[in-house]
């Protein structure tokens, strides 16, 4: 995903300790195996982002025969001050790796230096866009999930849901890729609260409050429990989350406890609805498996391109784990109506019948994000430059 932040040359002295290696069978790096390496900006159980990227791997060594994963996780600046992904390479290339996928934008520099480092190892690069401006070598190439389907979802559970008409989004730091989410996420909160609830579009309120980051620092981020709290004690009864971690889902199970009416959507990962299934309305997932598998017997057999991939949900069923990178789970808390409507509303956004990035729609300050009955382009989404009018929070960071 889309993390920006900086990595400085410190020392390279403790990080071997957290690189992980899947040894079932033959040892990685033998004649007999084909090593890839992961890394992971957050835990690899973090029942969020890495954890569905961890498990992508696992899928790679279950469908391939002879793959077998690598890995380090934390690889952000908290867990690993100064420590470069130049340097994480060079000790999975050692090791063995002939492939490396990295699962965070804040990685993107340091992927493309290591990538020309090594130009003979294939580099995946998650949620990029280094192939689309020019800047890739041939060694390097993007993916990403279109979860911006996921979240139109997740909004329109939302609002299908909410008795105040008042939802709340945890959201992590401002940039293209996150605006691009929390609208999609408005868009399907919209279109349920109109065309099928058909209440006054004036009667819906959605606010994002943003953190700072894709999971909590402390002293660097806002804390998000507390700005979950802050939502549920202002009269907001759902809130979705954008980051990594299971937060609004946990608070929300809290203040169920005490007696609140109150549900969450969680992201990233299929089984984050585990942090609080009462209150859980659903989760937006990502599933990286046939995404990396595809990859991985390119780089096995010689076929590698450098391109950019932007994979959607497989329609006919965008909950088959070997076909379809962005699915939807239906939580335990999500009624029947909704819960058929949405079935629906999955349907018709399959078919094309439903289209919601489509004019008029506006940016936050009034100016112009597609006029009357355009549909927008990949790169119209992909960089969007600010919220949507009828949101409120922040559109940039400053």
């Amino acid at each position: 995903m889309i993390k920006k932040s900086v990595l400085t040359v410190l020392t390279v002295s403790f990080f071997f300790f957290s690189l992980s290696f899947q040894t079932s069978g033959t040892a990685p790096g033998t004649d007999k195996t084909y090593t890839f390496g992961l890394l992971l900006v957050g835990p690899y159980n973090d029942h969020g982002w890495s954890q569905a990227h961890f498990e992508g791997g696992k899928y790679v060594e279950e469908m391939i025969p002879g793959a077998k994963m690598i890995y380090i996780d934390k690889v952000n600046p908290a867990d690993r001050p100064g420590i470069t992904i130049p340097q994480l390479v060079d000790d999975m290339v050692e090791k063995g790796a002939k492939l490396i996928i990295a699962n965070s934008d804040d990685m993107k520099d340091g992927t493309r230096e290591a990538a020309r480092m090594h130009p003979e190892i294939h580099f995946l690069h998650i949620s990029g866009d280094d192939v689309l401006t020019g800047k890739a070598p041939k060694n390097l190439s993007n993916l990403m999930g279109r979860m911006e389907y996921g979240k139109m979802m997740a909004g329109f559970a939302a609002a299908m849901t909410t008795k105040t008409g008042k939802i709340g989004y945890l959201g992590p730091l401002v940039n293209e890729e996150t605006r691009r989410l929390v609208a999609s996420c408005y868009l399907g909160a919209k279109y349920a609260w109109e065309k099928v609830l058909k209440k006054n579009p004036a009667a819906l309120k959605f606010q994002v409050t943003w953190i700072g980051f894709w999971f909590n620092i402390p002293g660097v981020t806002a804390d998000p429990t507390q700005v979950a709290l802050n939502f549920f004690n202002t009269g907001y009864d759902v809130v979705l989350s954008g980051i990594d971690t299971t937060e609004a889902v946990v608070v929300a199970a809290r203040k169920r406890q005490e007696g609140k009416e109150v549900w969450a959507v969680p992201y990233d990962y299929i089984g984050a609805c585990e942090g609080g299934p009462d209150v859980c309305l659903g989760v937006p997932y990502f599933n990286w498996g046939p995404g990396y598998v595809n990859f991985v017997k390119e780089s096995m057999t010689g076929k590698w391109t450098s391109k950019w991939i932007w994979m959607g949900p497989d329609w006919k069923n965008i909950n088959n784990t070997d076909t379809s990178t962005v699915g939807f789970i239906a939580g335990p808390a999500m009624s029947p109506t909704a819960k058929a409507a949405l079935n629906e509303f999955i349907k018709d956004l399959g078919t094309g019948k439903t289209e919601l990035f489509k004019g008029p729609l506006f940016y936050q300050d009034d100016t112009l994000f597609l006029k009357d009955g355009e549909v927008a382009a990949d790169k119209q989404v992909w960089y969007m430059k600010q919220l949507l009018k009828g949101m409120g929070g922040q559109s940039s960071a400053e």
